[in-house]
């Protein structure tokens, strides 16, 4: 049975819900504002949240976690930091020390943003966020379980997308910014190795002539691209969040709405327990998703068990099923995406499976734990003029969107419930399919 045979009155209910969304973000956003990883808003939000699923779920808990939320994006300054230091080394005569720091900051930026691990926690302020698992269990015997996430916390504002947008209706300074800074230290890298390699391993002062004209002509290129590293330093305004309505309290919202209808209508999962777990610290590393996780993970492997983040239900026309994550270094299962990808069918949307070039959703702590995850979301890859700034305000909702993804997690859970995973073993997804 889909959702539309099963839910009476289903098109109408889906608007309804939409509008609960809708209303639900606006309120939050009115009473809490920003917020911060392990900020007293972000806790609020989640408690009002909470508040809303206890009368259609038999549980509803409250887990804390520590975090340090400021070390995820620490790389940033970091990274100006130490790529202006190798600078200045490589042009006073110590390209050792240049391609020390060098590989260094590389490290550091493959560690915290490729891979979001938690190098720099131990060396910033802990703060206390929270996860709140809310459960609904179904009509019979537990068979499978559908976790849906969406994560409460909201981001620091994105200067260069901001104002990338403000200036020239583009949000393309940021992708700039972020190519050229790359660039540079690939770039002071690889000169600091070959300078090295061809004076035979002098270090200091007098490696300066030993290298060539040409190598210190590469010198003077190296400190001039370095000037633009500076730039880095004003990425991120940690003095400014963003309200995050978009990103993420619609996740949170589309995840909220099926519980609801579900008990509005009278209406149960035959052998799904259906979970909606509205994580604390995604914007600092999917720091909640990897606590519930570490928590978790191993208990889940009583039934079936798939997890769904739900991340900017947005810009309708870039819905999408990701099958890669963390900036496609994780791959999540195939049979998942393909079974929401049919899902999206049965609602009636042709929903193409997309990559994640860069960042990543709380799905990617749920694949790296062993879960069989999948990400949906819906936003402008671009990246949007909301992603990050302040502009991620309600008004930039888009009521459509919303009743989009609401009837496609509707149809995601009676798909699950009524077949689980077993269909769409071994398929076979390829972005932009």
């Amino acid at each position: 049975m889909t959702a539309r045979q099963s839910i009476a009155n289903y098109e109408p209910k889906v608007r309804e819900y939409a509008n609960f969304a809708l209303r639900g973000i606006k309120k939050i956003c009115k009473e809490c504002g920003p917020r911060e990883t392990g900020g007293e808003a972000e806790y609020k939000a989640q408690q009002m949240m909470a508040a809303e699923l206890e009368g259609c779920c038999d549980s509803v808990a409250t887990e804390e976690f520590q975090v340090a939320p400021r070390a995820f994006m620490a790389w940033v300054k970091l990274g100006v930091i130490l790529g202006l230091l190798s600078v200045v080394s490589y042009n006073i005569g110590y390209a050792a020390v240049s391609a020390v720091l060098m590989v260094g900051l590389l490290a550091i930026i493959v560690l915290e943003f490729l891979l979001y691990k938690q190098a720099l926690d131990p060396f910033f302020p802990k703060k206390t966020s929270h996860n709140v698992i809310a459960v609904r269990r179904p009509k019979g015997e537990v068979k499978r379980r559908l976790i849906f996430c969406g994560h409460a916390d909201s981001a620091p504002e994105w200067r260069f997308t901001y104002y990338g947008y403000k200036l020239f209706h583009s949000t393309a300074l940021t992708v700039v910014v972020v190519a050229i800074s790359l660039v540079t230290m690939l770039y002071g890298t690889a000169i600091s190795i070959v300078s090295l390699a061809l004076s035979h391993g002098l270090d200091g002062v007098g490696a300066l002539s030993a290298r060539g004209p040409a190598l210190n002509i590469l010198g003077y290129v190296f400190a001039g691209l370095g000037v633009s590293l500076i730039v880095g330093w004003f990425f991120s305004n940690n003095n400014r969040f963003v309200e995050g309505a978009n990103d993420n309290l619609s996740g949170c919202f589309t995840a909220m709405a099926l519980p609801k209808m579900l008990q509005a209508t009278g209406t149960q999962l035959e052998h799904t327990e259906l979970m909606v777990l509205l994580s604390g610290g995604e914007e600092a590393g999917l720091r909640g998703a990897k606590a519930f996780c570490k928590a978790h993970a191993a208990e889940f492997c009583d039934v079936e068990t798939v997890f769904v983040a739900l991340d900017t239900m947005t810009d309708f026309d870039f819905m999408g099923i990701y099958i890669t994550d963390l900036t496609s270094t994780v791959k999540h299962d195939p049979a998942v995406c393909a079974m929401l990808r049919k899902a999206a069918e049965t609602a009636g949307h042709n929903v193409p499976y997309e990559l994640l070039p860069f960042g990543a959703s709380d799905a990617a702590a749920a694949t790296q734990a062993g879960l069989r995850a999948a990400a949906f979301a819906a936003m402008d890859p671009a990246p949007a003029p909301y992603y990050h700034t302040r502009l991620d305000v309600p008004d930039a909702l888009q009521p459509k969107t919303l009743e989009a993804c609401i009837d496609i997690v509707a149809e995601i859970a009676f798909q699950f419930d009524e077949t689980g995973l077993a269909p769409f073993e071994g398929s076979t997804v390829k972005a932009g399919k």
